[in-house]
């Protein structure tokens, strides 16, 4: 059966360029398909500090900018349109689309990422990128010598809140619980922190700040009571959700939290279907790192169709 395209790439982030700009150079037929524009969540960071070559920093946007426009001078073919289910199961996959229309291809890249669990309340939409973050890898050297706030309790809440204490003054740990989740000894170093303090059995109601960013939260209590934190940052550490929902979850292999499981060359449980970004099953979900599986991901997906071939 004849394919469309030898390759699909989904979601046109950082992973998904980058696989674009290879398949594109490699003179692989290939479709990037993005719903939105192309960038993924990288368009919504304020400032990126830490991504090799910029050595003053660079805008989130105009970093995706420039990674769009390199994939464009290689002649990378773009479809915007959203998909909404895929098939897997054949040699030959198909991608259905929101306007009714499939896409065929040999190969496949998945690369939808996942988005950060937010709190849904009052200013944090509006003041993100200014003392709003969802990374304490990407942002925290951002607050050297300041007083912010981590929101959570599991594991990561608390390994993060560890990280910011090497840029600043006061940590504050807020937790809706009166006792951690994360696990016992990253308790006793946190507890043992005297950068880290701890307000239980509290959520943040309303972020409030100004033209400078983030500048105190209101805080609820169990117990009805509230009152004010004056911070200049806030961390909303509370997971993250795959963004998985156009997958055949009984068809690819993942983790408990919806996350794709895939080998060290990016390789799904189906042959021809690859992953990177942020949609893999990981520790670490870093700009830099979605960028090297993307490439990684390319290079397999073109291995497997020489195979083919």
């Amino acid at each position: 059966m004849q394919a469309d395209f030898q390759l699909i790439i989904i979601g046109g982030g950082p992973a998904g360029l980058c696989a674009g700009l290879y398949a594109a150079r490699g003179r692989v037929k290939a479709l990037l398909l993005e719903k939105g524009a192309t960038g993924g969540q990288v368009l919504l960071t304020d400032w990126v500090d830490n991504y090799p070559g910029f050595t003053e920093g660079i805008s989130g946007f105009e970093l995706m900018d420039k990674m769009t426009a390199h994939a464009d001078r290689f002649g990378l073919k773009k479809k915007f349109a959203s998909a909404t289910a895929l098939d897997l199961q054949n040699e030959v996959k198909t991608v259905f689309l929101e306007n009714g229309e499939r896409l065929t291809c040999r190969s496949i890249i998945l690369c939808t990422g996942a988005r950060p669990n937010t709190l849904n309340i009052p200013g944090e939409k509006e003041l993100t990128g200014q003392g709003v973050s969802y990374c304490a890898t990407c942002d925290g050297p951002f607050y050297r010598g300041q007083e912010i706030a981590v929101v959570g309790g599991g594991n990561t809440a608390i390994q993060e809140a560890l990280h910011l204490t090497k840029f600043a003054d006061k940590v504050t740990v807020i937790h809706r619980r009166d006792e951690l989740r994360a696990t016992k000894i990253l308790q006793e170093k946190a507890f043992a922190n005297d950068r880290i303090h701890f307000i239980w059995n509290a959520q943040v109601q309303e972020i409030k700040g100004d033209d400078n960013g983030v500048n105190r939260l209101l805080l609820f209590f169990k117990d009805g009571s509230t009152s004010t934190l004056n911070v200049t940052g806030i961390f909303v550490l509370i997971g993250v959700t795959p963004n998985n929902e156009i997958f055949p979850l009984d068809q690819l292999q993942t983790d408990e939290d919806g996350f794709i499981i895939t080998d060290g060359e990016m390789q799904t449980s189906i042959a021809g279907v690859y992953a990177a970004g942020d949609i893999r099953s990981k520790n670490f979900r870093q700009i830099v790192n979605a960028v090297g599986e993307g490439a990684n991901a390319e290079i397999s997906a073109e291995q497997f169709l020489a195979g083919q071939n």
